[in-house]
């Protein structure tokens, strides 16, 4: 949250060239303040675990919000049950009326799948069309930042021989940006993606920012200017034994997939696997929420 200080003292220069967000008295007089409204389109396979963990993030911040999941309609779910689904989700159609502070499209099992052959890739061009107009900032995340780029900006998803698949060393590209308040210099995310967006082709997009990449993973944190729309390579939110049951379900299931990189210690699969990433997580999801989000989403939602 801000620090309110008076409007004249010398500190908010200070703080302010340091991109440390103050808010001054004026403008605290005039802030409202309601809840968050933030709907998540949960693409993958086991809800409940991504729930939990998107959840996680979300809850460690001190704004009030309101969260509906949203489920596809033209794909039904094999790895959730009916009766959650049924119980605590609610489909595009039965909310594409409202208005939203906040949209997160989740990664998807869907990588060795052209993106026009998903069986839900229609409906999910309606829902990124609606988010234009109907949603303030849009989170995409691994899978779902793929199809994002694609979608909004005709970016190419390149297909990778081997999986990406580990906790990578990131660093921060621009310091004087609003997610990227509060960062160390160098931070780690895990990654298990087969696809990869190249740099040359974001950067033909004037209007795309990188905030963040790493020398391994290649670009991990992409904004527009007007932070309206986010897109992240990586999966933050991944709970430290999460690569660990990818690993061991691929090796069960007969595929050949190498040890996930900087993950266990020593590179050992028989060691518990520990992790270094969550601060950061934590740090990024409340960036977004409260400067992208809450700092400047209209009062009103019918404004948006």
């Amino acid at each position: 949250m801000p620090v309110k200080i008076p409007n004249n003292l010398p500190a908010t220069e200070i703080l302010t060239d340091e991109n440390i967000f103050v808010m001054t008295e004026d403008r605290a007089a005039n802030q409202e303040i309601r809840p968050l409204k933030i709907a998540i389109l949960n693409l993958m396979p086991n809800k409940v675990v991504t729930e939990t963990q998107l959840l996680r993030l979300l809850g460690n911040t001190p704004l009030q919000i309101e969260v509906s999941f949203i489920g596809t309609s033209t794909y039904q779910s094999k790895n959730t049950s009916a009766e959650h689904l049924n119980n605590f989700y609610v489909s595009f159609a039965d909310i594409k009326s409202q208005k939203f502070d906040g949209l997160i499209i989740t990664g998807a099992p869907v990588a060795h799948i052209n993106f026009e052959d998903v069986e839900y890739w229609q409906e999910l061009c309606e829902i990124m069309i609606w988010s234009k107009t109907n949603v303030f900032s849009t989170l995409h995340l691994c899978w779902g930042t793929q199809a994002g780029l694609y979608f909004h900006y005709g970016i190419k998803r390149h297909r990778l021989e081997n999986k990406m698949f580990g906790v990578f060393k990131h660093v921060v590209k621009q310091k004087l940006t609003k997610l990227m308040r509060g960062f160390d210099d160098v931070f780690y995310v895990p990654h298990s993606r087969y696809g990869v967006n190249l740099k040359e082709d974001i950067l033909k997009h004037p209007e795309l920012i990188i905030l963040s990449e790493s020398d391994e993973s290649g670009v991990y944190l992409i904004a527009t200017d007007n932070y309206r729309q986010v897109f992240i390579t990586g999966h933050s939110e991944y709970d430290t034994n999460s690569l660990r049951d990818e690993y061991i379900r691929d090796v069960e299931s007969g595929l050949k997939i190498d040890v996930p990189k900087n993950y266990f210690p020593d590179d050992n699969p028989n060691n518990p696997p520990l992790s270094n990433w969550r601060s950061h997580a934590n740090l990024l999801f409340a960036n977004w929420l409260n400067y992208c989000v809450y700092q400047e989403t209209p009062f009103s939602l019918d404004e948006v």
